[in-house]
């Protein structure tokens, strides 16, 4: 069945847990001192258990199901979350926040260039002074992106509660000149395979580019401190994590 990940929030979060993220953003929750913003919240992976925290959590994201996945999510778990319809290249809250995120790859989302600062100046225009912006993204593994173009590689297997023990199998078509990943996801279920065809879409960014510096991507008015690192990640890939504090004004 050709369909979009986004359309099944159960099997999104069946394939994709949020394992080791989880603890950078709630330590960097415990580091905020005020109210938190997640950008492509999903289906409440990580402001429902920010929210069982104790702490003043919103989530925005552009999928309805997913947001009425994460609803459900902050209802079971009896926590209190403000789940917003919205695109974070362009949205107005009217309010600023102590901690703004992106996690786990949601903004390799944005294609271009100029999406992925649009989003960054409405971070700017919504973090409060002393606050923070965080992100995190795979790190681009070149051998990946060399791959045959429509030549099927496993990617993983995961034991599932819903669906039972899913593979998954991808193509990767890459563009240099966009630096565009287009491929799709082939997710085999006991006794059928293929169950789901899933594109992805994926900008790569390489930690070289200076879109991840704080002279691109937060004016450096703005910007105390940019930080890039990698940790492990469980699955094939490296991870970035970026943060920059807002300066007093």
């Amino acid at each position: 069945m050709n369909s979009d990940l986004y359309d099944h929030p159960v099997l999104y979060d069946a394939l994709l847990p949020v394992g080791a993220h989880l603890p950078y953003y709630e330590e960097l929750a415990r580091q905020a001192s005020g109210d938190i913003l997640e950008l492509a919240c999903g289906t409440g992976q990580f402001t429902v258990p920010l929210a069982g925290a104790g702490l003043r959590i919103a989530g925005l994201d552009l999928s309805e199901p997913m947001l009425s996945t994460a609803r459900e999510r902050a209802a079971i778990a009896k926590v209190s979350v403000e789940y917003l319809l919205g695109d974070m290249r362009n949205f107005g809250l009217g309010r600023q926040f102590a901690l703004i995120f992106i996690a786990r790859n949601s903004l390799l989302h944005l294609h271009s260039t100029v999406d992925i600062l649009a989003t960054f100046a409405m971070v700017r225009r919504h973090l409060m002074p002393g606050g923070i912006f965080a992100f995190d993204i795979f790190n681009p593994n070149v051998r990946l992106l060399a791959r045959p173009s429509g030549q099927r590689f496993p990617v993983f297997q995961v034991e599932t509660e819903s669906f039972g023990r899913l593979s998954v199998e991808e193509t990767t078509d890459y563009d240099p000149a966009t630096q565009v990943g287009c491929g799709r996801w082939y997710v085999s279920a006991p006794g059928n395979p293929d169950a789901w065809v899933l594109p992805l879409q994926l900008r790569n960014i390489f930690p070289q580019r200076k879109i991840l510096s704080r002279r691109r991507s937060i004016p450096p008015a703005a910007c105390r401190y940019a930080s890039v690192r990698q940790q492990p990640e469980r699955l094939r890939r490296a991870w970035i994590t970026a943060t920059a504090r807002c300066l007093e004004s």
